[in-house]
C-alpha cells in the first residue's frame, strides 16, 4: 500500500498500515475502523481504496448461485482485512443486516416493459439506502464495542434531503453507545420521510430541521467535521454517502441483479444500469463493481432538473447552479458529494491535480489550468480526452417533472407497475436505450 498523501488532498489515498498521524487518538491505527468511524478524512478529503481489487471472470460466474449475503461477503472481504474484522464476524454483521428486509433476495429484480427494475424498497424505510445503512449501523456498533473507556462512544452527524435521514435513523436506532443527529431542510423533504425521522422514540436519535436547502444542511455537517477540537471531543462520525462503507455495501446489488437478469436473458454478456442520481454514491458503487470485473455495459446517470451531472457527461463541465425544487427531492442537489471520488480515478488517481481544480471550484483557491482541465469558482471543466474516457463508462439523461409524471402514468397503465418519482428518473429514455434496452436495469 502507498502512504497517504499530504493533508488537504481532496480524495485522500489511504494506507492500511498507517493513517494515525491524521488522528488525535493514536499514532498507529487500522484502516477499516478509522475510515468507517471517521467518514470524512480530517482534511475534508474523501477516502478511496488504495487499489481496486478484482475478480476473474471465473470467480464472477462462480458466485451466480450465491445468496445476497454470500455475495456481499465475497465483495466486502476483498476490502476488509480479516485481521481487522474476522471472517465470522463480517458474515454475522452482513447476515443480521439482511434480516431487516422483507424480501429474502433483499433487492429482487423484476421485468418491467422493455427493461428490468431492481427493487430497492424492501428495507424498513422503503429507501434504497437501507441496504447500506443497515450494514453501516451494525458495523458502527461492532467497532465501538471493541473500544474502551471514553473512546467507547460515537456521535453520528448527517444531512439529508429525505431518504438518507430516515434510513440512517432506522439503521442506528437503539445501537449501543451511538448517538445520531440528522439535519434536514425545512419544507424540502416528503411528509412521510419527515414523519419517519421525527417519530422514532429511541433516545439515541435526534432530528434537527434547518432553514434553507440540503446544501445548507450539508455545509453545517462539513463545518463540524472541519473543527478538529469539536470532532475529537464528541467523536464525530459520518453516515452520509461520503462514508466509504456505504459505497462498499451498495456494490453488492449490482452483482446480485446482474445474475438475476442473465439467469433469464440467456446469452447476454453485459448488463447496463440506469440509476437515478443525486450525490453519485449509488452509481459510483456500480462503477467500482465494473472495475472489479462485473460485466457491466453502460452506467446511465439519470437526473431531474438539478442536472449538474448530466451537463458534465454532455459537455465536460461541472458547473454549480441554484437548486430547483422538484417532485424527486432526494435528488435536489447542486453539487454531488461523491463525484470527487470518480474524478480522482478519472484523473489517474492524482490527488494534487484534483485538489487544485476542486479548490478553484469551491472558491478557496485561485483559478487553475492543468493537464486534466480548468477550474474556477463554481465551475470545473475537464479536457476533451478525459470526457471521452468518462463516456466509455457513463451515459446520462435528464428528465423534467412533466416527463417523469408521464412515465409514471404510462408504466402504471400499460405494465401495471408503479414507479415513484425518483425511480422513474432511472427508467432509461429512448435517447439512451439503444444500448441493450432489454438488459438495462433502472
Amino acid at each position: 500500500m502507498r502512504p497517504a498523501p499530504p493533508a488537504r488532498a481532496r480524495a485522500a489515498r489511504i494506507s492500511i498500515e498507517r493513517i494515525g498521524e491524521w488522528f488525535a487518538e493514536s499514532a498507529i491505527t487500522t484502516h477499516t475502523l478509522q475510515v468507517v468511524l471517521g467518514g470524512l478524512a480530517p482534511d475534508r478529503g474523501l477516502y478511496v481504496p488504495d487499489s481496486i481489487p478484482t475478480f476473474t471472470a471465473a470467480e464472477v460466474e462462480a458466485m451466480r448461485n450465491y445468496s445476497f449475503p454470500q455475495i456481499a461477503f465475497r465483495i466486502m472481504s476483498k476490502y476488509i482485512p480479516t485481521e481487522e474484522v474476522p471472517a465470522a464476524d463480517l458474515e454475522d454483521i452482513i447476515n443480521r443486516s439482511c434480516t431487516a428486509f422483507r424480501d429474502p433476495g433483499v433487492t429482487p429484480v423484476v421485468k418491467t416493459g422493455d427493461c428490468w427494475t431492481m427493487e430497492l424498497f424492501h428495507g424498513p424505510t422503503f429507501a434504497f439506502k437501507d441496504v447500506a445503512l443497515q450494514f453501516l449501523g451494525n458495523l458502527f456498533e461492532y467497532f465501538i464495542d471493541k473500544k474502551e473507556g471514553d473512546a467507547k462512544r460515537l456521535t453520528i452527524m448527517g444531512a439529508t434531503s429525505g431518504d438518507t435521514g430516515s434510513a440512517a435513523i432506522y439503521g442506528l436506532r437503539g445501537k449501543k453507545n451511538v448517538h445520531c443527529f440528522i439535519l434536514y431542510p425545512k419544507g424540502r423533504v416528503s411528509l412521510i420521510q419527515e414523519q419517519q425521522m421525527s417519530t422514532v422514540p429511541d433516545s439515541n436519535i435526534h432530528c434537527l430541521r434547518v432553514e434553507g436547502t440540503f446544501d445548507d444542511a450539508q455545509d453545517i455537517v462539513k463545518a463540524a467535521f472541519m473543527d478538529t477540537e469539536f470532532r475529537n471531543k464528541v467523536r464525530l462520525g459520518a453516515v452520509n454517502s461520503i462514508n466509504w462503507a456505504r459505497v462498499l455495501a451498495q456494490m453488492t446489488y449490482y452483482f446480485y441483479s446482474y445474475y438475476r437478469v442473465t439467469d433469464q436473458a440467456k446469452g447476454v454478456k453485459k448488463v447496463s444500469f440506469s440509476v437515478p442520481t443525486g450525490n453519485f454514491g449509488d452509481i459510483l458503487a456500480g462503477f467500482y463493481a465494473k472495475k472489479m470485473g462485473l460485466p457491466v455495459g453502460k452506467l446511465v446517470v439519470g437526473t431531474n432538473e438539478n442536472d449538474i451531472l448530466h451537463r458534465f457527461f454532455s459537455s465536460g463541465e461541472y458547473a454549480k447552479e441554484q437548486i430547483a425544487t422538484s417532485i424527486s427531492p432526494s435528488m435536489d442537489i447542486c453539487v454531488s458529494s461523491n463525484f470527487e471520488r470518480y474524478l480522482f480515478h478519472l484523473f489517474g488517481d492524482d490527488p494534487q491535480k484534483l485538489r487544485a481544480l476542486m479548490e478553484a471550484f469551491e472558491g478557496s483557491g485561485d483559478p487553475v489550468t492543468n493537464s486534466v482541465g480548468v477550474g474556477k469558482s463554481r465551475s470545473l471543466k475537464v479536457t476533451p480526452q478525459l470526457l471521452k474516457k468518462a463516456r466509455e463508462d457513463f451515459l446520462s439523461e435528464r428528465s423534467n417533472t412533466e416527463e417523469t409524471l408521464a412515465l409514471i402514468k404510462e408504466y402504471n397503465e400499460v405494465h401495471g407497475y408503479l414507479y415513484c418519482p425518483h425511480s422513474a428518473i432511472g427508467k432509461p429514455l429512448p435517447s439512451v436505450t439503444h444500448y441493450h434496452p432489454s438488459y438495462t436495469v433502472p
